[in-house]
């Protein structure tokens, strides 16, 4: 494969900081969440999370992940509220998983890790543009969605039902009318820190905010996402699984409850 970056010992987490140093910086992410040393903030608002499924375009495989695109030319999905000021829209959502039911996230919650995790992807308006706002310190905020095994999510299923036309890399399809609400638990009490995209570049641009509850998926829908492949048509299969970075160094940061 000819990936610069990717998941395997030779180009995996571990390597990533030799061409690009700020995988040593001081907001790295993920971060492992001790719940009892969050500070339980009062001044934090609910989240507002408002999508329109009319603005879902596609669904693909990037190589690195399976991802779900966004029209973000209007204010149509956005969040608002929560820890930031002004409206994000929503870019695109995609998943982190394991090769095993036992790991996958890449947040963790006192070091327990969940099969798979969720991220929702905004960018904050004030900047003309998603790739303006990318490296911003206030550029991004991300929404993390742990998945934990148990009955099997019908919502998940829509996207699972066309993993057959992109299993290999660099592959895209038609997605319409998906409502990413579907795959939020019905509490969003949530943790809140400042940290980095959990990729290369690796900005130090994202709010996070990791909710406290999860959405269930069944044993038989992760061996599905373990079916995509992180290479191309026309080369050796290699399954993805294990596209997570390890908890990094919390250097000081403060992480913030929503509640008590």
């Amino acid at each position: 494969m000819s990936h610069s970056w990717g998941y395997e010992a030779t180009n995996g987490p571990s390597k990533w900081g030799a061409s690009f140093p700020i995988a040593n910086g001081d907001r790295q992410s993920p971060i492992d969440i001790v719940p009892g040393n969050a500070s339980h903030d009062p001044g934090l608002k609910p989240l507002k999370l408002k999508y329109d499924p009319s603005t879902c375009l596609e669904i693909l495989n990037n190589g690195h992940s399976f991802q779900v695109t966004f029209a973000d030319d209007t204010d149509s999905s956005t969040l608002t509220d929560g820890p930031i000021s002004g409206t994000y829209r929503l870019k695109q959502f995609h998943f982190h998983w394991g090769a095993t039911d036992d790991r996958g996230s890449e947040h963790t919650v006192q070091g327990a890790k969940f099969p798979a995790e969720l991220h929702l992807v905004h960018w904050n308006t004030k900047y003309a543009s998603f790739g303006e706002a990318v490296n911003k310190p206030d550029g991004l905020a991300v929404v993390g969605v742990f998945l934990k095994i148990g009955n099997e999510n019908a919502h998940l299923q829509k996207l699972i039902d066309k993993f057959s036309v992109i299993t290999n890399a660099k592959t895209q399809t038609t997605f319409v009318d998906f409502n990413p609400a579907t795959l939020l638990p019905g509490c969003l009490d949530y943790w809140t820190y400042l940290g980095s995209l959990t990729t290369p570049p690796l900005y130090e641009s994202v709010t996070w905010i990791v909710l406290k509850h999860q959405i269930t998926v069944s044993s038989a829908q992760m061996a599905k996402f373990r079916t995509l492949l992180f290479s191309s048509n026309g080369e050796a299969p290699c399954c993805m699984e294990n596209n997570y970075r390890p908890p990094q160094p919390l250097k000081g940061r403060v992480v913030r409850a929503s509640f008590k």
